[in-house]
């Protein structure tokens, strides 16, 4: 089973991707984790890539493209994967459909998970990230035990300049701009789901699992 998940940033897609990829032993593909790799191994594609990042703007697509080309030849792929956040473009799908036609792979199905800008902006600017592990953290549905310290390794936690509401909320306006037109574009397919993502994590996750076990678990 091959799925992407799409929605505006702080939807919740990387949280349902995983959950989803675990229960079916399937490979969850991040962008975000990719570049958060590369950025913390100081080589010169992370600096290229935190300069757009921090600015809340996309990376260039042939950057997003060869690294995903390069993550699909990995063998934990081989039996399925989640891509969380990717495509995002018109230019992204392009490239993607040539990448997969080149494996000899398809797309099952497209789920895009959805929301209101002022519950995403809250959700956004509620997480904090440990300066040591990198774990990602919310205030909010998760709040650390002592105050401003990782649960895991007592590493200082901090807000990531992407993750403040100016920048949020540009890209926001980004993801409406470049990324929504790919739900049309998906829905023109008949590859598309819209799912509500507003709610708690097991109520999303069941809306998921629900249209899944009704159109691609049961062929």
């Amino acid at each position: 089973m091959r799925l992407i998940f799409l929605g505006p940033p702080g939807i919740g897609k990387g949280t349902q991707a995983k959950l989803l990829a675990e229960r079916h032993s399937l490979a969850h593909l991040s962008t975000g984790d990719m570049f958060r790799s590369v950025i913390s191994r100081n080589i010169d594609l992370g600096t290229f890539a935190k300069s757009f990042i921090d600015k809340g703007k996309l990376v260039p697509d042939d950057v997003v493209l060869g690294m995903v080309n390069e993550r699909l030849r990995e063998d934990d792929t081989a039996s399925g994967y989640i891509f969380d956040g990717f495509p995002r473009t018109v230019p992204q799908v392009e490239g993607f459909k040539k990448l997969l036609k080149e494996l000899g792979q398809f797309i099952d199905h497209v789920i895009a998970l959805e929301g209101n800008d002022t519950v995403l902006v809250e959700r956004l600017s509620s997480r904090r990230t440990c300066s040591d592990c990198g774990k990602i953290i919310n205030l909010i549905f998760s709040p650390p035990k002592v105050s401003g310290q990782c649960d895991d390794c007592g590493g200082e936690l901090f807000q990531r300049n992407d993750d403040k509401p100016e920048v949020i909320q540009k890209r926001l306006d980004i993801y409406e701009e470049q990324t929504e037109p790919l739900v049309n574009y998906y829905e023109s397919k008949t590859l598309i789901r819209r799912v509500d993502g507003v709610g708690s994590v097991h109520e999303v996750a069941e809306r998921i699992d629900k249209y899944l076990i009704n159109n691609i678990l049961e062929e």
